[in-house]
């Protein structure tokens, strides 16, 4: 990454599809590092140089900590088998919502007062909803979080439609865009999206297409208007690049101007801008009927049940939580601040401005916070096949839209009524999460 030292590259490279909580390690239980100290257990920075980033800046930060990853599967089990054998080794937990939600109430600590203490740093209001888990205590404190934003060179921009306003795009104007830029190029499209076998496509319909034209994603999947949401995405894949079926990492077309505009998540559009960032604008995602759509991936910190030294592991939020330390976490592991925090100038321009782009879509009149799956554990892939399954049949072979959706949906549901969870954002949490 420009300015860290840090083999970008290398790390996208390693990428699945989980884009942040990425990992070289072993898929079962975990290792220490050796290092001694209260162990800190978290799904995030896991790839070597992300994980050394990190014990770096969290060795400035506090003492005594020692800093090891797992990946997310085996990552609940590990924390309820030793809660429930009495015999917990680890001081603080670190994942994602997703991870850390369905320990809630059981195998956490309530941490209401300690977050009361901390005062106001800034938090979203949303953030601290969702560390709630649906229940009246709160069971992590925010600490990061990333999210995805469109990039476009200056070829593409300057066939933005008439009157459009780049930082509040709809997808009529996207789509005007993306016609207007293919037009312009002697009819190749200038438009790509990550359609690729570890592209992350899905993210875009579970979190900005349908939530911006649905107002949900589970439970509006097969509505009226995800029908329409589909029919509006087929009218943009005919604009798009006819390579963005390879395209895992928009970064890279976009480096070598195959395409001059896409959408991605921020870590994977990081390098695009890196040679020549003057002429490179990070964007928020369109906004639709109901509002922007946008998906965030929070990350936060939380204090298992007989946590081996709770004292240490509160003192440890506190510090990650600061705003400088955020900062410098942005700076060196390219999670954004949960928290108020200024943006410093002489941070990389790539991701000074992403974190503009993403600053904008947060904080948008009206937003709408989705999430990632919550509470699926392994079976969190077959929900993303659906949404894949979903695009290929209806973008990609043209087949019936009501027809798909009805059919995908079933499938969609018989793996919730396996699992009984909740709905997550921005479906209303109920009992049982259901189609409709």
């Amino acid at each position: 990454m420009p300015g860290t030292g840090l083999d970008r590259r290398a790390f996208l490279r390693a990428a699945g599809l989980g884009a942040l909580a990425l990992s070289a390690s072993a898929c079962t239980g975990f290792a220490t590092t050796g290092n001694g100290g209260m162990i800190f257990l978290s799904t995030q920075f896991r790839p070597v140089d992300e994980a050394e980033a990190f014990r770096s800046l969290l060795g400035e930060t506090v003492a005594g900590v020692s800093y090891v990853t797992i990946e997310d599967g085996p990552f609940a089990g590990q924390v309820r088998s030793q809660i429930d054998a009495g015999s917990t080794q680890i001081g603080l937990l670190g994942g994602l919502h997703g991870d850390l939600a369905p320990l809630a109430d059981g195998y956490l600590e309530d941490v209401t007062d300690l977050l009361a203490g901390l005062g106001d740093r800034g938090w979203p209001a949303e953030y601290l909803e969702l560390a709630k888990a649906g229940t009246g205590r709160t069971w992590y404190i925010p600490w990061a979080n990333a999210s995805y934003v469109l990039a476009a060179h200056a070829d593409a921009l300057q066939h933005l439609p008439a009157g459009a306003d780049e930082n509040a795009l709809t997808y009529d104007d996207f789509l005007d865009w993306a016609i207007a830029a293919r037009r312009a190029n002697g009819n190749r499209p200038m438009l790509g999206l990550p359609a690729g076998p570890k592209g992350l496509l899905h993210r875009f319909t579970q979190g900005y297409l349908l939530p911006s034209f649905t107002g949900g994603q589970i439970t509006t999947f097969r509505s009226r208007e995800a029908a329409t949401a589909w029919e509006y995405l087929r009218e943009l894949w005919a604009n798009c690049g006819p390579a963005s079926t390879t395209y895992d990492f928009m970064q890279e077309p976009l480096e070598t101007g195959e395409v001059r505009m896409a959408w991605d998540h921020v870590v994977r559009l990081v390098d695009a801008p890196e040679r020549d960032p003057r002429n490179w604008r990070m964007l928020p995602s369109p906004r639709g009927p109901h509002g922007l759509g946008y998906m965030a991936v929070v990350a936060g910190l939380a204090i298992p049940k007989d946590s081996t030294d709770p004292d240490l592991a509160r003192r440890t939020i506190d510090e990650l939580s600061k705003p400088h330390t955020q900062v410098e976490l942005l700076r060196s592991n390219s999670f954004f601040p949960a928290v108020a925090a200024e943006i410093p100038e002489d941070l990389p321009p790539a991701i000074k401005l992403e974190a503009e782009a993403v600053k904008r879509q947060q904080e948008a009149a009206d937003s709408i916070l989705s999430l990632p799956p919550v509470g699926l554990g392994t079976r969190e892939g077959e929900v993303s096949k659906v949404f894949q399954d979903t695009f290929r049949s209806i973008v990609l072979d043209r087949a019936d839209i009501r027809s798909t959706l009805d059919g995908q949906a079933r499938v969609l549901q018989g793996i919730l009524d396996d699992l009984k969870v909740p709905c997550w954002a921005p479906d209303p949490a109920a009992e049982r999460c259901e189609v409709m």
